[in-house]
């Protein structure tokens, strides 16, 4: 296997002696794309659920703010450290995450299992167009 089809792509940092830890992907990454693709739709789905959980089920505004927008903030901030091979482990670390906020807004248990759904379908296919691009 090359470093293309193993996740483990090369970037700045491994070009300058620093591989290892900083193991970068390339920009154009498939798997990169589509999946920060995912974790900015997920981070306005969480978003809009804190007003859901205020008003229609009496959730503190607190509570709410602080799970639901710490959620919604560490999506974004992952969707721009994709580019880092340990980000795809904590991304699907995140998703359970997002399923559990189902506790307190029952509509996400449904769609946390879908942004799931859609991180796991997200790596098969970014693998699968990035190994047809290799050939």
């Amino acid at each position: 296997m090359d470093a293309s089809s193993t996740g483990t792509g090369t970037g700045a940092g491994s070009e300058s002696g620093e591989a290892g830890a900083s193991r970068a992907r390339p920009a154009g990454d498939p798997v990169r794309r589509l999946l920060a693709t995912v974790l900015a739709c997920e981070a306005v789905v969480i978003a809009l659920a804190i007003p859901v959980a205020v008003a229609v089920l009496d959730v503190s505004g607190g509570t709410a703010g602080a799970v639901c927008g710490g959620l919604a903030v560490v999506c974004l901030l992952m969707a721009g450290l994709l580019r880092f091979s340990w980000a795809v482990p904590v991304g699907t670390v995140l998703q359970v995450l997002v399923i559990a906020t189902g506790f307190m807004v029952p509509t996400m248990f449904f769609l946390g299992a879908l942004f799931g759904a859609l991180w796991g379908t997200a790596i098969w296919m970014g693998r699968k167009a990035r190994e047809a691009a290799a050939r």
